[in-house]
């Protein structure tokens, strides 16, 4: 019985010796490095590795609680902008129609009204209110084929953004930039 414990022991010393990316004398020589870095408060970083490919949205925590404590959305808005969250593509904020897609096409309002299974009279309402509030934001869209004068809509990314927060992408700051009074206020600014 020892003996087998002993051997997946050695098993496991074996397979971590075999994983090391770097002799010792080499992660002497980073720790060295990594030492100065850090007295000259500095970072050495390792290249990052993508391990999850989740679609997510992130909330600004002190923005909503702040929102919230000034009562500035109503249930229906709230409820409206949990909605869309599987909507919001990537970096741009953009509503869209399919996330996943490389190509996807923004959300008209009657085709957004149609993939939340509701009227269209009931969330036109909703949209214009956000968009006076400051936490939606509506831009020309160039649909083919299309004679009808067609918007995009893009979410606040102070309030909800789907993306590298460090990196904004600068159309969305440009259409954010100016906001309504009670907005300047929020906690947390990305830019």
């Amino acid at each position: 019985m020892k003996s087998s414990s002993k051997a997946s022991k050695n098993a496991r010393k074996r397979d971590i010796e075999s994983s090391k990316v770097l002799t010792d004398e080499e992660m002497e020589q980073a720790n060295v490095l990594q030492t100065k870095a850090q007295e000259a408060k500095m970072k050495l970083v390792p290249e990052r590795k993508i391990k999850n490919r989740a679609r997510f949205v992130q909330l600004i925590q002190e923005n909503i609680l702040y929102l919230r404590d000034i009562k500035y959305l109503t249930t229906a808005e709230k409820n409206f902008l949990m909605d869309i969250v599987p909507n919001v593509e990537f970096s741009s904020n953009c509503i869209v129609d399919d996330c996943s897609k490389v190509n996807s096409l923004p959300l008209t309002q009657s085709d957004l009204a149609q993939v939340l299974g509701k009227k269209k009279q009931n969330v036109n309402p909703i949209i214009k209110s956000l968009i006076d509030k400051g936490v939606l934001a509506r831009s020309e869209s160039g649909l083919e084929d299309n004679n009808v004068r067609a918007y995009a809509l893009f979410v606040n990314p102070h309030i909800m953004f789907s993306g590298d927060k460090d990196h904004v992408n600068s159309t969305l700051k440009a259409m954010f930039r100016k906001t309504p009074k009670v907005l300047e206020k929020l906690p947390i600014k990305l830019f």
